[in-house]
């Protein structure tokens, strides 16, 4: 079913805490005191890889078994430990303009260029879905949704050869607001997708202009 090892969000994060503890002198965790959320199922890039790979991210076996998530500890290890924090704020609904075509999965360079890497096209590890789907954000501090905006990668796109692009989404589904919670599921439901595509899914919080821009790798079959 899923390739993502999805444990208890509530879980990961308290295994995060003491995660940053124990790394504090290797790596500066930025904004780490005010977390927000990620689509956790199926995985965004960067939760994915700390999922994987956060409490053993100095394994050199990495590089050979996820060599993805590898190029994106080596690039900066906040992207993952801050897996909650890709966001921009003030954007105005104009996403297409704050955020450039190749940049989507970094947030049009979000935090600085901390999420770079997850505009790297390559062989993502991917979760498997159906036609039918529920996305499932975890957002620890509960800001609640004006709306999300989801897209699937066309059948033309390949995500293992290009970064993605704005010309390459098919539009699926614009939602209604959502109360504040630490859990929000999205069904989506769709047609004449298969094999490897990207979802990508614009979150707009409700407690101020803030936008997040996620992207999760999954598999039709």
């Amino acid at each position: 079913m899923q390739t993502s090892a999805h444990a208890a969000p509530r879980r990961a994060l308290t295994v995060l805490t003491a995660l940053a503890a124990a790394v504090a002198c290797m790596v500066p965790l930025a904004g780490s005191a005010s977390a927000h959320g990620s689509i956790v199922d199926p995985a965004s890039r960067n939760y994915g890889c700390w999922d994987r790979w956060g409490d053993d991210h100095l394994n050199e076996d990495m590089a050979e078994e996820d060599p993805m998530c590898w190029q994106a500890w080596q690039d900066n290890p906040n992207a993952m430990w801050n897996w909650n924090g890709l966001y921009q704020n003030n954007v105005n609904g104009n996403h297409q303009a704050a955020v450039p075509s190749g940049t989507l999965c970094s947030g049009g360079h979000a935090e600085g260029g901390r999420y770079d890497s997850l505009d790297t096209p390559g062989e993502w590890k991917t979760t498997s879905i159906g036609d039918n789907f529920t996305l499932n954000l975890y957002d620890q501090a509960s800001h609640g949704a004006d709306y999300f905006e989801v897209y699937v990668s066309k059948n033309s796109y390949d995500p293992t050869s290009e970064p993605l692009g704005w010309e390459d989404l098919d539009h699926i589904k614009t939602t209604g607001s959502y109360a504040p919670a630490q859990d929000i599921q999205i069904p989506v439901s769709t047609s004449g997708y298969d094999g490897r595509h990207v979802i990508f899914t614009i979150w707009k919080a409700s407690h101020m202009d803030q936008n997040y821009y996620i992207c999760s790798d999954v598999d039709f079959g």
